[in-house]
């Protein structure tokens, strides 16, 4: 309950600090604010700034295959893929909430997203978004952890997104997050943790995009064996729906997951071939 409360008490301080994508422009000269920053509603990790209209409901489907380095014998990964379902309807234009299952850790997980402020064409010159959620860890096994509790399974997210439409073919998001896992697997490692991300979004032509992004963990424990995630790829928008595909260094797509329980090394290839496939109803 103490980290519960917590949580909720970051988010006043976070808050102050399509019908059919093809119809989506990039510019709209008769409305004051920026538009289609980001077409897909993640950069490729991290929470872009786009949310779903008002009474839209838009299913995600996520992939993650297992490593590269393993060749053959996994298939390139195909043998160790892992899958995130996630359900997101609009409120509001500025207020979406969602709720997913993931088949790595078998976490579940709730979040809400919401707007704070938006880029003006001629006016301010940023778009804030919010974005919390708590997760629920069912994978740890009460067998390897005998003093496990309901509470230990538990894990809180706050973000704020900050992104700027620069030109019509470039985007850039910033993305301080806090997040909270009650139980880590390294002891040296703090639970509260600290992230800063980065990402951005470059036109290719009218349904391609160069995307990537990065999660710079800013307390992470020494002996700790994870990395940070680097994410590289390219979003293909038709009709009513984008599809994005990728390589991460980072297999678990929950922002608790993918920012600290990384294991990939670029280096090694050690890497992830996935893709997020987001249909509107």
């Amino acid at each position: 309950m103490k980290h519960l409360l917590i949580f909720l008490f970051c988010i006043p301080i976070l808050v102050y600090a399509q019908d059919d994508l093809l119809d989506e422009i990039d510019t709209d000269a008769s409305s004051q604010y920026a538009s289609a920053a980001f077409k897909g509603l993640k950069i490729v990790n991290f929470e872009s700034t786009k949310l779903v209209a008002k009474g839209e409901f838009t299913f995600v489907v996520a992939h993650r295959f297992g490593s590269l380095e393993n060749g053959i014998d996994t298939f390139f990964g195909l043998d160790d893929a892992v899958t995130r379902l996630n359900f997101i309807f609009g409120i509001t234009d500025d207020l979406n909430v969602s709720v997913s299952r993931s088949s790595f850790q078998k976490i579940y997980e709730a979040a809400a997203k919401y707007t704070l402020i938006k880029q003006e064409n001629n006016g301010f010159p940023l778009t804030i978004v919010g974005y919390n959620s708590i997760l629920i860890n069912t994978g740890l096994e009460k067998d390897n952890l005998p003093l496990l509790e309901f509470k230990h399974r538990l894990g809180y997210t706050a973000q704020v997104l900050v992104s700027r439409k620069v030109n019509s073919n470039l985007s850039l998001e910033l993305a301080p997050t806090f997040f909270h896992d009650n139980y880590v697997t390294i002891d040296e490692q703090d639970n509260s943790q600290f992230a800063l991300g980065f990402g951005g979004r470059y036109k290719l032509g009218k349904r391609w995009s160069l995307n990537a992004d990065y999660g710079w963990h800013l307390n992470r424990a020494d002996n700790s064996p994870f990395k940070n995630p680097l994410s590289i790829g390219i979003d293909l928008e038709t009709g009513g729906h984008v599809f994005q595909m990728h390589f991460t260094n980072a297999q678990g797509m929950n922002t608790n997951t993918f920012l600290g329980q990384g294991t990939g090394d670029w280096s090694d290839g050690n890497i992830y071939f996935g893709f997020n496939l987001s249909r509107v109803f």
